[in-house]
């Protein structure tokens, strides 16, 4: 059974950090892109990063370039998202997600997805 579990969201003020956490279970995820989505209240599910098994290769939405930036441990089947200068914006349920392989271009359909954690920036 696979599984991704999210941790570190919350509530931080405008301006401020967090660290989120992504631990990948049930199998190897040798060889797979992972990355992050998110979903604000009343709007759809919106791609934020990902990164390559290798670590070589990272994308980002243009909302949270310079913001964000993503990472991967795969000894330790972990992925992180380091965000910094949170904006209100940036409020949203935060999922983790993974796909065989290198994904280029639209990342539309993740092979897994994690339960989501929740991050909320007060202005």
């Amino acid at each position: 059974q696979v599984e991704l579990v999210e941790s570190g969201g919350g509530l931080v003020q405008a301006g401020g950090s967090l660290r989120l956490s992504c631990a990948a279970s049930g199998r190897t995820f040798s060889g797979y892109t992972m990355g992050w989505f998110r979903q604000a209240p009343g709007k759809e599910r919106e791609f934020v990063s990902r990164i390559t098994w290798s670590g070589g290769r990272t994308s980002y939405a243009d909302s949270v370039k310079g913001r964000f930036t993503v990472s991967r441990d795969n000894v330790k089947n972990m992925m992180y998202l380091q965000m910094n200068s949170l904006n209100a914006e940036d409020t949203a349920v935060y999922y983790c997600a993974a796909s065989a392989g290198v994904v280029l271009g639209l990342w539309a359909s993740p092979d897994y997805w994690g339960q989501g954690t929740q991050v909320t920036v007060s202005s």
